[in-house]
Parts: C-alpha cells; structure tokens; sequence
C-alpha cells in the first residue's frame, strides 16, 4: 500500500512538473522580442529609392553593419550628412555619366549592385590605408567617408583621389570580372610586377611604365589604375605624367602609351564605350560638382 501512495506521488509530481513546463512556454504578452536591424526609413532612404533602387537596383548602404565589414580593421559608422553628400557625388559623377556615353542599360547591367559604407580607413600595418574595395562583382566599399567634407574643399582632385578614382577602378575589377583584358596587357612590363612589396619600393613608378606605385602590385592592378587614373584627370596632368616617364618616346613612357591603347580598345570592342569620351563626361560633371552647381544635400522626392 505504501509503495502504491509512493507511485501515486511521483505520478502526481510529473503531471505538476508538465503542467508546469506547458505554462512557462506561453509567450509573455509583456515581453517585447527584440528584431535586430529594425529601424524607420529616413528622408534619405527615400531619396535613394528613388535615385538607386527603383531605376538601378542599387543597394546604397549607409548605415553600419559588422557583418558587411572586415573584422581585420579598426571601422567606425559613417556620418549620415556626409553618406548623403557622397551618395548624391556618386549618382552625378558616376551612374550619370555612364548613362550619358554607354547609357542606362548598360549602368543597369554593370553597375555595382551594391555600396557600402564605412567613417573611417581601413588602415594596414605597412603605413598604406585601403580607400574601397570590391567584391564579386557586385559590392563596393568606400571608406573615409566622415573626411569627405574635407576633400569635398580641396576640389576634384581631392575628390577623385579618396573617393572617386576609387569608384572607377573597383568598377573597372567589375568589367574585367566581366569579360577579362586582353593577355596583351599583361606582357608590355611582364616582368616588373612587384606583388608583395609594391608600397616599399622607391623606385620611380613612371620610370618603369606604371601609371602609379600601386599598378605594379599586378597586372589587374595596373589596368584598373589606367583606366580610373585616365578618366578622372585631364590630358595635361596625363602629358605630366608621361614627362615623368621620360617623355612618350622613352621605353617607359611607350609602355604607359601602349597600355593605355589597350584599355581604349578593351572598353570600345567590349562595352562600345570611348574612353576620351567618358574621362570628358566624368570630368565636366565632377566641375559642376566642385562649384557648387549641384546640390549634394537635398532629400527630395518627386
């Protein structure tokens, strides 16, 4: 009889034990569940529907995320007043003026599906700071963007330098993705690639047919240099450059030359774009930038 009641109590506990149990999993209406990413859509995300995603499938992102940045480097948040300054600079320097000499569907086609940014560098222990990368043929980061008021005033050199000339070279990686260069880009300085320690070199980058010191990191490299260098300066400053070569008739600067004669060739058999064209587009665009003939911080919608 006493192990029978013994039965009976264990039975009892379980039954108490469960109903327990079922009672603890009923949701709490007075706990509020924590969404990660919630947030509600400023003017400015507005303004990029309507600027980036409706007409490109653009995906510019401005607010900060770990999970889109590397964990290699220090990276901060980029400002919200300046993400939209430089929204506005790539729309009118970049998209537009690939929708003026290719036009909008081959932006549409091409163009990076997706920016993001972050305030600061990304700094590497070699003294050298990575100023945008791009990956896969579809993301582009720009970094630096809290010095962008800064370079916004030091003119379009400035501008192409940090910001700019960044864009055109990842968007050059895109296209080669693409349909890659021709094999004969490669072989015009074969041999004076220096991949691991192109930053610490002194030697002179025109002196060896190389548009800068970072082309000869490789022949990727180089061509993406030649192509965003050419289109974001003017034939005068490109002529200094040759000088700096030692003139178009030395070894130096008839490599540089004929480099540039491939990319032309590449960017008109390939995407039917010309390239002077294009460098007079983005060039005339990024003036009326820097004389304040368009407006970078307007959120309107129409």
């Amino acid at each position: 009889m006493k192990k029978f009641v013994n039965i009976l109590l264990v039975l009892a506990a379980v039954v108490s034990l469960n109903t327990s149990c079922q009672k603890e999993d009923t949701p709490n209406e007075n706990i509020t569940i924590i969404v990660a990413d919630q947030h509600e859509k400023t003017p400015f995300d507005y303004w990029l529907d309507q600027n980036f995603v409706y007409p490109y499938n653009i995906n510019f992102q401005y607010r900060y995320e770990v999970t889109e940045s590397s964990l290699s480097y220090y990276t901060v948040p980029a400002d919200y007043e300046q993400s939209i300054k430089l929204a506005h600079i790539v729309k009118y320097t970049c998209i537009d003026a690939y929708d003026e000499v290719a036009g909008i569907e081959f932006t549409r086609k091409f163009f990076p599906k997706h920016f993001f940014l972050i305030g600061e560098w990304e700094y590497k222990n070699n003294g050298t700071f990575i100023l945008g990368t791009a990956e896969g043929g579809k993301k582009i980061l720009l970094a630096g963007v809290n010095y962008l008021n800064e370079h916004l005033a030091g003119g379009a050199s400035s501008l192409n330098h940090y910001y700019l000339k960044t864009i055109h070279h990842e968007f050059t990686h895109i296209l080669n993705q693409t349909k890659d260069f021709p094999v004969t880009f490669s072989q015009i300085t074969p041999t004076l690639y220096i991949v691991d320690d192109w930053s610490s070199t002194s030697e002179n980058c025109y002196e060896n047919g190389f548009i800068s010191r970072y082309a000869r990191h490789s022949d990727r490299e180089d061509f993406a240099e030649m192509l965003s260098i050419y289109v974001t300066n003017t034939q005068e400053t490109w002529d200094g450059y040759i000088e700096s070569a030692g003139g178009i008739n030395s070894v130096a600067g008839t490599a540089i030359d004929n480099k540039l004669k491939v990319v032309r060739e590449y960017m008109m058999d390939t995407f039917d774009i010309d390239l002077d064209k294009l460098r007079s587009t983005i060039l005339r665009r990024e003036k009326e930038v820097v004389d304040g003939q368009v407006d970078l911080t307007s959120v309107e919608i129409y």
